[in-house]
């Protein structure tokens, strides 16, 4: 994986300098980068925290020093209510989520065993059937739990609207957007006029960063807009319909060709272990079609017979889901033009904090 160092740093900024603009925190997503490196320059320019998937991309976070670190993903078994205890422990900037009575019950009588204070943001439902207790009565209520225990506080809500990020075209992401969160601004209002302290109401995504802020969120949780890939670009902005450019593609695969036995046709190096995908894309040429060949061998395809392709000659791939292919490396290649600069580790993978 090459990062292309221009590029990548013009979308860190074009983010951050957004967020300052419309008085909006920045809490990115790092599930999307994994690394360290990247943490520690968005927090450079003004995030205020990282958000994280698993428990050990929250321990690698905040053992590099990042504070702020916000797991969005409830601790339901034992091993993982441990590891947020000792993690809060160590760092009392560090907050989880809850979405169920009974997880709280859990976190109560650990924090209390382990004589910690876990700072906790209730997970409101906003269009995403995968977690969130239902909004109004349900979530204060579940709010007023966490704020009647002993041994925990209330920091807020947390609503990511994951169908609203990659729904097609600006308008319609919009519209969305707005139905998504609208019962979490009803749960916030009624948290107000309850009593209830004020606090975060995180989400957001790179799809839908410039319409959260009006829609009641109070941070952002975005994350794919530091390398971007053919899923988000496919989705359209509000410059352009048809492809998504508020952020440019910093990050691609490099592949090699490597056989070359058929018309129009050649075997590259980059498989299904490395999650090619149909949907990938090859930069600076739009006329390659991505082909699966098996494990580690993938296929381009052109109509052209006039393209002349031999073997070794190398090709930079867009990735389809920056998530998954991430996850498939262990390193990027830091690029200023064609020199290699530097080095990043990519950690947090699996259930170690670092690789």
């Amino acid at each position: 994986m090459v990062v292309d160092l221009d590029i990548f740093e013009q979308n860190v900024k074009t983010m951050a300098d957004y967020a300052k603009s419309v008085g909006i925190n920045l809490r990115p997503h790092v599930k999307v980068h994994k690394s360290v490196n990247i943490a520690k320059r968005q927090v450079a320019l003004g995030a205020i925290g990282v958000t994280t998937a698993t428990i050990a991309e929250s321990e690698l976070m905040s053992n590099a020093g990042v504070k702020g670190v916000l797991w969005t993903k409830q601790p339901a078994y034992p091993n993982n209510i441990a590891r947020a205890i000792n993690l809060t422990r160590k760092d009392p900037t560090f907050m989880f989520v809850a979405d169920d009575p009974i997880v709280v019950d859990w976190v109560e009588q650990a924090a209390s065993a382990g004589k910690v204070k876990p700072r906790i943001a209730v997970s409101v439902y906003a269009g995403l059937n995968r977690q969130g207790i239902e909004n109004g009565q349900p979530a204060i209520d579940l709010a007023r739990k966490v704020i009647a225990s002993k041994h925990m506080s209330f920091e807020g809500w947390m609503a990511y609207s994951g169908t609203a990020s990659h729904t097609k075209g600006f308008e319609a992401r919009k519209r969305k957007t707005a139905e998504d969160l609208s019962g979490v601004q009803e749960t916030v209002a009624l948290a107000r006029k309850s009593g209830l302290p004020d606090g975060i109401v995180s989400g957001g995504s790179t799809g839908t960063y410039n319409m959260d802020k009006e829609n009641g969120l109070n941070e952002l949780e975005c994350g794919s807009y530091v390398f971007m890939d053919t899923a988000y670009f496919a989705v359209g902005g509000q410059s352009d319909p048809t492809v998504y450019k508020d952020f440019g593609g910093s990050l691609t695969v490099v592949t090699t060709a490597d056989s070359k036995r058929h018309p129009n046709l050649v075997t590259i190096d980059y498989g299904n272990k490395a999650m090619l995908r149909i949907t990938d894309k090859v930069k600076g040429m739009p006329y390659m079609q991505v082909l699966p060949q098996g494990a580690e061998y993938g296929g381009l395809k052109w109509q052209d017979t006039d393209r002349d392709i031999k073997v070794g000659d190398k090709f930079e791939i867009y990735c389809t889901n920056l998530d998954t292919s991430t996850n498939c490396y262990d390193r990027y290649y830091v690029a200023r033009g064609e020199q290699i600069v530097d080095v990043w580790p990519i950690m947090g993978r699996s259930g170690a904090a670092q690789r």
